[in-house]
């Protein structure tokens, strides 16, 4: 197969885990206080239905302030233990994965750029592949963000992340960790095709252009092509998710 546009380096599978994963991880404590907010205000929707007193959160920031100001700034942080536990499987899978897999849809006899459909499909498997080994992280994290300010003497359900493992499966059997698993599939799957098929379609054109090369520069425009068709392409299904993560089957 001729030289991908993407990379001038054969790297190992090992490799390619281990950077993702630890891009991931590093992405997921910056961003995880948003992601907080995001939970609360998802499932407050339902909660202050017929409520005439009105929502407790209002916009991500406010919520965020909110949440900062009854249960101190490091509440922003909950379900940080498994959110890194899953970028550390999820992130490192569906990226890792992704040139095996790419390689294996284009076959060995392959000569020229890949096509796109061929990204596409090897994004979708890895996106799909990973959440289904990830959903247990996945589950934990969601259910440690979504527990507010509690009464006086009321005890928290969990403890931490750990505990939230073993009594999940003490108390509603190994199966439930994999609550979610369908919707989780279809959004992880979705958004990691749209997010890693455009950033390889991106830099390959951008490669193509006088002047550009394989380096920060390239990196960073086609990281933002690919956010930008990941946002678009994965909006609706991640509605969808988060309405389900919100009912009580999510939170048995």
């Amino acid at each position: 197969m001729a030289p991908d546009h993407g990379s001038k380096v054969d790297i190992s599978f090992a490799g390619r885990f281990t950077a993702s994963a630890i891009a991931a991880c590093f992405a997921e404590i910056t961003t995880i206080p948003l992601d907080t907010a995001k939970v609360r205000l998802q499932l407050q929707k339902k909660a202050v239905a017929g409520d005439l007193a009105g929502p407790k959160y209002r916009g991500l920031l406010g919520t965020a302030a909110t949440i900062a100001k009854e249960e101190g700034a490091a509440a922003l942080w909950k379900g940080i233990v498994p959110g890194l536990h899953r970028q550390c499987i999820y992130g490192g899978l569906r990226i890792g994965l992704y040139e095996p897999v790419k390689s294996f849809y284009v076959g060995e006899n392959h000569v020229g750029d890949v096509p796109l459909s061929k990204k596409i499909a090897a994004g979708f498997t890895t996106g799909a592949l990973a959440i289904a080994v990830a959903n247990p992280t996945d589950l934990v994290k969601v259910r440690l963000q979504s527990e507010g300010k509690l009464a006086p003497g009321v005890p928290r359900r969990y403890t931490g992340a750990m505990d939230a493992y073993a009594k999940i499966v003490r108390q509603e059997g190994v199966a439930a960790l994999w609550t979610g698993i369908g919707p989780n599939v279809a959004r992880n799957a979705i958004i990691n095709a749209a997010e890693l098929a455009s950033y390889d379609q991106v830099k390959q054109s951008i490669l193509k252009l006088p002047g550009f090369k394989d380096d920060v520069v390239t990196h960073i425009l086609s990281g933002l092509g690919a956010g930008f068709f990941a946002v678009c392409v994965g909006s609706p299904v991640d509605v969808f998710k988060l309405r389900y993560a919100s009912s009580d089957l999510y939170f048995m």
